[in-house]
């Protein structure tokens, strides 16, 4: 074949038109007086032939150039160059891969993880920020990528037997998807709570248990002083953070979910990331006896005061069990006429609320009964007071702050209320997805 009269360089147009100048050659006629020669006499004058012509046709003072530079039909091409080795491999996401989650992580092989660096910039050329785990050689982004985006990725490692010691790699991120799920913290910025406040982070739809890892993996606690710690699911939509023991008073604290584009499961990403910095307040902690039907209170491990109570009757006892405060009402009304009926039912005002089940236990002033108190259990199953000692509790205590029932015969169950330290650390840890 040809282009503008001209042979092209290509092999396979060379051959090409090679082949049409040898079928010249053959096909010419033949003259009177040699048919009787042997065909094989022929071919080899015909295939002279061709050589001449092919050799007149692209004569322009240069022989033709072949692909490696070697020149005449005897000269051989030299090899393709092998790619070189390396010592360092990314394995995660694969390279010029389509659609990649923008959360994701860089996993890569290095023979000597140790002296081995990271860097990914974006299609502008600028660094991403992110941390590189040696141990476990991945590379995490700060917060996710942005969608749509090229990133090149550059691994620096070590270069040894006759390998290199450098690679990179390209990925582009998915678009940003329609599906996000809403994440929300039940606290905010500069709260103070007291010792035994669980972190509680909700989910607009259930994470099914085979994206938990991966949520919880992005959910970062940080305490100063530090205490161990750990997340545990209370439902699908829900998850608590609890220390091993209660905060220590005074405690900082700073958690941050980071799920902008994490898959949550059945198509769906994380629409966004939060993070929250709040206080410990004091060690303010109550426990109440049945037997003795009195509250003793501690403040930083100290009794400073001891409250005769009124407990559930034995219609309606009191759970026992550890709980926290989860909000506090000044003034309110207790009503159950739609629950029990005009019979059983009861709409009465109340004081110094204070609630610690989502049954509807409180811990409150009740001066209908002051005269049983630290005597006789009388309560729909709250914790009464005197009126006196619901405002003093209800001045000092804050939300968070821990109270013990024990001996009513009536367990307090799990999710009836903040019931995190109704359970033993182990039992706990076990609602932990890591």
């Amino acid at each position: 074949m040809e282009e503008d009269g001209r042979l092209t360089d290509s092999p396979v147009r060379g051959n090409m038109e090679t082949s049409g100048v040898r079928s010249t050659g053959a096909d010419a006629p033949r003259s009177a007086g040699r048919a009787g020669r042997a065909p094989w006499r022929i071919l080899a004058a015909a295939l002279v032939a061709g050589t001449v012509l092919l050799a007149a046709g692209c004569s322009d003072d240069k022989s033709p150039s072949w692909q490696g530079g070697s020149q005449g039909s005897g000269a051989k091409s030299s090899p393709s160059p092998k790619p070189t080795l390396s010592t360092v491999a990314v394995i995660q996401p694969a390279t010029d891969a389509k659609d990649v989650v923008a959360a994701t992580e860089v996993k890569y092989t290095s023979e000597d993880p140790g002296n081995t660096t990271v860097e990914v910039k974006d299609s502008a050329g600028n660094a991403v920020d992110g941390t590189l785990d040696k141990d476990a050689k991945v590379w995490r982004p700060a917060k996710a990528l942005k969608y749509g985006e090229t990133y090149t990725v550059t691994v620096n490692g070590t270069a040894a037997h006759g390998k290199g010691g450098s690679t990179t790699s390209t990925f582009t991120t998915m678009d940003k998807p329609t599906r996000l799920v809403r994440i929300s913290s039940f606290l905010g910025d500069g709260q103070v709570v007291g010792v035994g406040m669980p972190l509680i982070v909700k989910f607009g739809r259930s994470v099914p248990v085979s994206n938990r890892a991966t949520v919880e993996r992005r959910m970062i606690v940080r305490a100063t002083p530090a205490q161990t710690g750990t997340w545990s699911w209370i439902s699908p939509t829900e998850v608590h953070y609890r220390p091993k023991v209660y905060w220590k008073p005074g405690t900082k604290v700073v958690y941050s979910v980071n799920l902008v584009g994490v898959p949550m499961g059945g198509g769906w990403y994380g629409r966004s990331d939060l993070s929250v910095d709040l206080k410990i307040g004091r060690s303010f902690v109550m426990t109440v006896s049945n037997s003795t039907k009195k509250m003793t209170v501690r403040q930083n491990g100290k009794v400073v005061n001891t409250i005769p109570v009124s407990l559930g009757k034995p219609s309606t006892p009191s759970s026992s069990g550890t709980m926290v405060v989860i909000e506090k009402k000044l003034h309110t009304v207790f009503d159950t006429m739609a629950e029990l009926g005009p019979v059983k039912g009861y709409r009465t005002d109340i004081d110094f609320a204070q609630r610690i089940t989502w049954s509807g236990q409180f811990i409150h002033a009740a001066p209908w009964s002051e005269g049983v108190q630290g005597k006789v259990n009388v309560s729909h199953g709250c914790v009464n007071v005197s009126e006196k000692m619901g405002k003093w509790l209800f001045s000092r205590t804050m939300m968070g702050d821990p109270i013990t029932v024990s001996g009513t015969g009536s367990k307090l169950q799990n999710g009836n209320g903040w019931t995190d330290w109704n359970m033993s650390w182990d039992e706990y840890k076990k609602g932990s997805a890591l």
